[in-house]
């Protein structure tokens, strides 16, 4: 009698002991994967934040045809900008970012004067004497008047709240003429043809 109580009385240790083991199996398996469900939102929540993307399509102004996608992409500090635009007149023609991302306009007047958080002249981009953050520059129209541009540089950035670099909030305007680089404010570009808020 003894050895059976003995015998019943193991079984129900060892019996409690398993099922505590298996409950603390499963409290950590829970927390195991609540961890990993955590780390998988964590790292891909650092990758939107290493890489932002941004498409703004181009809409005619002052009675042109001109029509355009532009595409931004941020990553690692760097933003490149690729652009396509059609229905422009064969050759050169400026393309800068404006202070407003208002389009409104007939015109295009309605997004302002260049981006220039800076104070400085208008120039080419990257002269030693000074241009405006938004002087991107000329792109080059073919016989069917299409152009494209690329351009990437660490002086913009996408929502990233800098006052002096966020391009968001803004627009791109392409004029009908060349920027000669000179002319302050606005390197003599002509009638905004195509413009695009750069908007979230």
């Amino acid at each position: 009698m003894k050895t059976l109580k003995l015998f019943v009385l193991t079984f129900a240790v060892v019996f409690a002991t398993a099922c505590k083991d298996n409950k603390k199996e499963e409290e950590e398996e829970e927390v195991n994967t609540e961890v990993e469900e955590t780390v998988t939102q964590a790292e891909e929540m650092v990758e939107a934040v290493k890489e932002k993307k941004l498409s703004i399509t181009l809409s005619p102004k002052s009675d042109s045809k001109v029509e355009g996608t532009i595409n931004f992409t941020e990553k690692d500090g760097m933003v490149t900008m690729v652009g396509t635009v059609t229905g422009l007149e064969e050759g050169e023609h400026a393309i800068h970012i404006h202070e407003k991302a208002d389009c409104s306009a007939a015109d295009g007047t309605s997004s302002g004067g260049h981006w220039n958080p800076t104070g400085q002249p208008h120039g080419e981009w990257g002269a030693e004497t000074g241009y405006h953050k938004g002087d991107i520059g000329n792109l080059t129209a073919n016989a069917n008047g299409r152009a494209t541009i690329t351009k990437t540089t660490d002086e913009w950035c996408i929502g990233c709240g800098d006052e002096t670099k966020d391009i968001l909030g803004k627009a791109i305007i392409v004029h009908l003429d060349v920027d000669d680089f000179t002319t302050q404010p606005t390197g003599n570009a002509g009638a905004r043809v195509g413009c695009a808020g750069i908007i979230e």
